[in-house]
C-alpha cells in the first residue's frame, strides 16, 4: 500500500472540529449541545446578499475571471475607500474564502523552510496553511494575564532570523478577540520596515470593534504599502460563511501578478458566492449597528458570567466574537471531551474548542479553551450555567 506524504502526516487536526464525533454522540443520546466551538454566527445574512443570488437572471453558470468579477472588485474597492483605504479594484484578487487568500499569499511570498512570526495564540488553521506551503511558524507569545495585547518589539526581534520572511496578525483577533491599537500597529510597522518583511493582516472581523474602539488597518500605512498583504472575507462580516468568498488585497504588483497565477490554476472563485457578495455590498449600516449591539450584549453576558465562576480567567474581548478562557482544570481538552461524554445539566451540555490547538506548543494552552459567543443570549446564559455546574463536578478540577 502506498505511503501518505510527510506533508499529509504533518497537517494538524482542527481543534475547532476534532470533538465533533463526541458532540454527535451526545446529541444522539438526547442531550442539547450548545455549540460554542465554531465561529458560525446565528446572525441572519443580509437580505441584500440573498437577493444577489435569488434575483439573478443567469442562464449559464460560467467561469468568472480568475481574479473575480470586475464589478465585484470595483464594489470592494469602494467599500475599502469607505473605511479610509485608498484601494483600486486592480489591487484585489477574489479568492475562495479568506483561507485561500492566505494560502495563495504564503505560496507567493515564502519558499520552503522560510519562517513567519505569528502572535500566539492564533487561528488554528494558520498551522495548516503553513504546513501546506512548507513554511515554519515561529510563535511570539501573548499572555492571557495582559489580555493578549501585542508582544513587545523586543519579543519580535528575538524571533527574527535569516529565514524570517514575514509576520502574520489577525486584528481583531481569533481566538482571543483582542483588538490591536494604532500605537501597537505602529510599533509593528517599524519592525517590518527595519527587516523588510511581508506583513500579512487577517482583518476579516474589521466591523466588529467594541466599546468605542476603532479599527486600524495596516493597509493605511503608506510607507509599508509594498510589504502589506491584506486577507479579507465576507464570511463573518455578513454572516455568510458558506459563500466561500474572500479577497487578497495589496499594492504590491509583483505579489498580485504571482497570486493571479495561483488563482488561474484553480480557474475561478465561486460564481454564486460572488453574486451574493455583490449584493452584500448594499447592506445598510443599520444592519451592522444592530449586529454590533447584539455581539456586545452577548460578550458581556459571557464574560461577566464566566468571571463569576471561581478560578476562571476571561479577558474582555475588544472585537470579533471570541473569548479565550482559562479554566481551573488539569487539561482543557479532557474537560471539553468530558463535557460531551460524561456531563449534562438538565439535559444540556457545552461544546468548546480546546485551547491547545491554538498554540504551537500545546502545553501553552493546556488549561484554555476558545468560546465563540455566536448563539442567542438565552442559549449563552444556559451554556454559562452548564459550565458553572460542570466545574463543580469535573474530576480533574484544580483549586
Amino acid at each position: 500500500m502506498p505511503n501518505i506524504s510527510a506533508k499529509g502526516h504533518n497537517m494538524p487536526e482542527s481543534p475547532i472540529r476534532k470533538l465533533v464525533p463526541f458532540a454527535e454522540t451526545a446529541i444522539k443520546n438526547g442531550k442539547r449541545v450548545y455549540h460554542l466551538n465554531i465561529g458560525q454566527p446565528d446572525i441572519h445574512t443580509p437580505i441584500e446578499a440573498l437577493d444577489g443570488v435569488r434575483l439573478s437572471d443567469m442562464k449559464t453558470v460560467e467561469y468568472t475571471h480568475s481574479a473575480g468579477y470586475q464589478h465585484y472588485r470595483e464594489g470592494l474597492a469602494e467599500y475599502y475607500k469607505g473605511v479610509g483605504l485608498d484601494i483600486d479594484y486592480t489591487n484585489i484578487i477574489v479568492t475562495t474564502g479568506g483561507s485561500e487568500a492566505l494560502q495563495f499569499g504564503f505560496m507567493t511570498c515564502f519558499d520552503e523552510g522560510d519562517e513567519v512570526i505569528i502572535p500566539e495564540p492564533f487561528y488554528a488553521n494558520y498551522n495548516g496553511f503553513s504546513v501546506a506551503a512548507g513554511v515554519k511558524v515561529v510563535p511570539v507569545i501573548s499572555s492571557i494575564d495582559d489580555g493578549f495585547t501585542l508582544p513587545s518589539i523586543e519579543e519580535f526581534e528575538k524571533k527574527i532570523t535569516s529565514k524570517t520572511k514575514g509576520i502574520l496578525i489577525c486584528n481583531p483577533g481569533n481566538p482571543t478577540g483582542v483588538l490591536y491599537s494604532k500605537d501597537e500597529l505602529e510599533r509593528l510597522k517599524e519592525i517590518v520596515k527595519k527587516h523588510d518583511l511581508f506583513l500579512f493582516a487577517d482583518e476579516v472581523y474589521r466591523e466588529f470593534c467594541y466599546d468605542g474602539q476603532e479599527h486600524t488597518s495596516v493597509l493605511s500605512f503608506e510607507d509599508i504599502a509594498q510589504n502589506v498583504i491584506l486577507v479579507d472575507s465576507v464570511s463573518k462580516r455578513y454572516s455568510m460563511c458558506g459563500a466561500r468568498i474572500g479577497a487578497l488585497v495589496t499594492k504590491n504588483k509583483e505579489v498580485l501578478n504571482t497570486v493571479l497565477k495561483f488563482a488561474q490554476a484553480r480557474l475561478s472563485p465561486p460564481t454564486f458566492g460572488q453574486l451574493a457578495s455583490i449584493g452584500a455590498l448594499k447592506t445598510p449600516q443599520s444592519y451592522f449597528d444592530e449586529v454590533i449591539t447584539e455581539y456586545v450584549e452577548r460578550r458581556d453576558l459571557i464574560v461577566d458570567g464566566l468571571r463569576k465562576i471561581p478560578g476562571v480567567k476571561c479577558p474582555n474581548p475588544g472585537g470579533a466574537f471570541y473569548a479565550m478562557v482559562e479554566f481551573p482544570v488539569d487539561d482543557a481538552e479532557k474537560f471539553c471531551q468530558w463535557l460531551l461524554e460524561d456531563f449534562e445539566y438538565e439535559g444540556q451540555t457545552v461544546m468548546m474548542a480546546p485551547g491547545n490547538g491554538f498554540y504551537t506548543n500545546p502545553e501553552q494552552g493546556k488549561k484554555q479553551a476558545r468560546i465563540a459567543y455566536v448563539l442567542e443570549k438565552e442559549s449563552l446564559k444556559s451554556a454559562v450555567k452548564c459550565l458553572e455546574v460542570a466545574l463543580q463536578q469535573y474530576p480533574g478540577r484544580e483549586n
